[in-house]
């Protein structure tokens, strides 16, 4: 492989760390294999490319990184200690590229494959671990990554390819995703167990609109309900607080900072009453969505069609 350094074209000092990685990607394995077999001729056969092909690229390497990397001796070919140094690093940079392959092969195993999953707060402590507990009956082997954030977040981590698929409400409309309504959760305006609405089974939300209301904050999906169904019901509420989970603001209902509209909890709690809203009516849909056009992981393809396959009885509420 004649090579002469003086004939080198070199790359401009001016060229970006882009252009580096566009002009050196696909020539490290090549670089790798001629440094292991010290020959051309050989490494050109292992690698199943002509030898014209290689020696090329060699000298084109060598060029745009303005070093020699290998000493010539007729056919034969040793390293020098720039070659050396780059070897090394090669080494490793293939080494994570075959690492990460191999992490996305087995993310996409239909067996044993892993999901990207986001839910809500108030979905965590009973719906998601049953419709996974139910999933992994005839999927025993598929992984879960499981994220937990209110719904504005998750639908940013989905658009950033954080998350295959997310839980959520509302259920989201918006042009570069699919959302699918699952079901609809009744929210109950909730009390202390010695406020004057104690006593009732079932309220007219109107009826509240003197209280003080504990909240989600703004760009929670339910504190965007609760504003829309007080607004409905003909009045403003007033915010005693802002929090971010719901059983705390369940907990501060019971020491009487104020009411809250809430979704059931899991288990009941001490000191609170949960009533009926009859007017205006008070639930909230939740839905599964994804990005649109996204192709799916067969792990990924079998959640959504279980998930889809709930529809109407995602949620188990107590009565």
């Amino acid at each position: 492989m004649a090579h002469d350094p003086s004939s080198r074209e070199w790359l401009s000092p001016n060229s970006n760390e882009h252009d580096m990685r566009l002009l050196l990607s696909p020539r490290l394995a090549h670089f790798a294999a001629v440094a292991r077999h010290e020959h051309v001729t050989r490494a050109a056969h292992d690698l199943g490319v002509p030898q014209s092909t290689l020696s090329r690229a060699m000298v084109r390497l060598e060029r745009d990184l303005g070093v020699a990397l290998f000493a010539r001796k007729g056919r034969t070919l040793s390293l020098t200690p720039a070659g050396h140094t780059f070897l090394a690093s090669t080494e490793r940079a293939l080494a994570e590229v075959e690492r990460a392959a191999e992490t996305v092969r087995a993310d996409a195993d239909p067996a044993a494959g892993r999901v990207a999953f986001g839910f809500l707060h108030t979905m965590g402590s009973e719906t998601v671990p049953g419709l996974i507990r139910a999933f992994r009956v005839d999927h025993p082997k598929v992984r879960f990554t499981l994220v937990q954030n209110y719904g504005e977040a998750m639908i940013e981590r989905l658009r950033a390819g954080d998350l295959d698929l997310c839980l959520t409400s509302p259920v989201p409309d918006a042009p570069d995703l699919t959302a699918r309504r699952l079901d609809e959760q009744r929210l109950r305006l909730v009390v202390p167990d010695d406020h004057r609405l104690a006593t009732r089974k079932r309220v007219r939300l109107a009826e509240a609109a003197d209280e003080t209301f504990v909240t989600l904050e703004p760009g929670y999906g339910l504190r965007r309900i609760t504003d829309a169904l007080c607004a409905e019901a003909g009045f403003t509420p007033r915010i005693a607080f802002e929090g971010e989970e719901a059983e705390t603001l369940r907990g501060l209902v019971a020491a009487g900072l104020g009411v809250a509209l809430l979704p059931p909890p899991a288990v009941a709690r001490p000191g609170v009453v949960e009533l009926t809203v009859t007017a205006p009516r008070a639930v909230r849909e939740i839905g599964v969505a994804w990005l649109e056009g996204h192709r799916d992981t067969p792990p990924v393809a079998a959640f959504k069609k279980f998930l889809l396959s709930r529809r109407g009885k995602l949620l188990t509420e107590p009565e």
